[in-house]
């Protein structure tokens, strides 16, 4: 009986683990940040349109649009976004439509309102207010005034338009 009573004791001095009493519960810490943020709805490649129509070479009046067929975005409730818009492909004193085949110019402008009373001025940085914050139309409005005595053809220009939250 020595002898096996030395071979145990042999045995626990080797390390082996002894089963212990344990902690049946702890608890850890979960948490999450959630940005507000905004998105692009329907993966677009063109954020609208301002188009002046069809208009007589001998034209003088005045041509007031809104941005068409423009992108809608969702917002996380009480972002603020705002918006500013570049000088355009001929950005020369002014935003200027060109002669897609020639050099003639035509100014316009921009405006943030309908009534055309907030000029949005070339990297302008405005706020774009919104009721429904998942559906949000950019307020892009424009105006030309014709100047009667250019040659006839396709006027264009492109804007970039820079969003912020």
């Amino acid at each position: 009986m020595q002898w096996s009573l030395a071979a145990l004791i042999l045995i626990g001095a080797t390390g082996l683990p002894l089963p212990l009493a344990a902690g049946t519960s702890q608890s850890f810490q979960v948490s999450a940040t959630v940005t507000a943020a905004c998105l692009v709805m329907g993966g677009v490649s063109t954020y609208g349109n301002l188009d002046f129509g069809t208009q007589s070479a001998l034209a003088t009046n005045t041509v007031q649009v809104q941005l068409s067929d423009g992108v809608q975005l969702q917002c996380t409730p009480g972002v603020s976004l705002s918006l500013s818009v570049d000088g355009g492909q001929y950005n020369s004193n002014g935003r200027h439509l060109q002669l897609d085949d020639g050099s003639a110019r035509v100014p316009y402008q921009l405006f943030s309102d309908a009534a055309f009373s907030e000029s949005l001025g070339i990297g302008q940085s405005v706020a774009v207010a919104y009721s429904d914050a998942n559906n949000i139309r950019l307020p892009i409005y424009a105006q030309v005034q014709l100047p009667g005595d250019q040659p006839g053809g396709i006027y264009s220009d492109v804007l970039q338009v820079q969003l912020s939250w």
